[in-house]
């Protein structure tokens, strides 16, 4: 999913999705990947099933408005709001398939003096190890007076309310600043981001399941 403040969206869904189609010229190889309608081959007790995966994009872009009451969002039809529910996002987006795009409120953010409050809101659910999510970010910051996301826990199982996290408590876990420099030299390294988000996500799972987490918050 794309995130950005930007009006660069279309073009960038477009260009997306030719480039997985195989017309990039740099690139062709790209429609030969497994998950772009190829042909997956599994080998089952001898029995050789044939899979076809799909990664749809989503060429219409989303919008995210950001107020001191509610969070929405619009996709075309769809239209969603934290007013009643600050769960209906979370499930919204772990409920997403395929690559889209969102375009968040750059305007909230610079009223907020480009703090985590008025960043883009990403909602973590410690209580649902089945979703992982992970925002990769160059401007996101350990000093939340300068960063660019929102984190937002549901620290009781089930809860509609999330509390706002600050961002030392999900970097490397949910929240990865970007290397521009090394992502460009290095083509494993958002892999090797995420996977370090994967390891690290193990170990704030348990601490929230003990409460240990919580109860540290609390005293601060």
């Amino acid at each position: 999913i794309f995130r950005t403040f930007g009006t660069d969206l279309p073009r960038a869904l477009l260009a997306l999705r030719s480039a997985l189609a195989g017309q990039h010229p740099q690139f062709p190889a790209l429609r030969d990947l497994a998950v772009i309608n190829n042909l997956l081959a599994l080998e089952i007790s001898h029995l050789l099933l044939s899979i076809t995966l799909q990664l749809p994009v989503v060429l219409t872009p989303g919008q995210i408005r950001c107020s001191k009451r509610e969070v929405v969002l619009k996709r075309g039809a769809e239209r969603l709001t934290t007013r009643e529910d600050g769960r209906k996002l979370y499930d919204y987006f772990s409920s997403l398939e395929g690559i889209g795009g969102f375009q968040d409120h750059f305007d909230w953010w610079a009223r907020n003096q480009f703090s985590s409050r008025g960043g883009k809101p990403l909602w973590i659910d410690p209580h649902d190890p089945s979703i992982h999510h992970i925002f990769i970010d160059d401007n996101i910051r350990l000093d939340d007076a300068d960063t660019i996301v929102h984190p937002q826990v549901f620290s009781e199982r089930g809860s509609s309310s999330p509390r706002c996290a600050p961002t030392s408590e999900l970097y490397d876990i949910c929240l990865v600043q970007t290397d521009l420099l090394e992502a460009i030299s290095d083509e494993d390294y958002f892999l090797r981001c995420v996977r370090r988000c994967e390891e690290n996500y193990d170990s704030y799972l348990a601490h929230m399941e003990s409460g240990s987490l919580s109860q540290q918050s609390d005293g601060q």
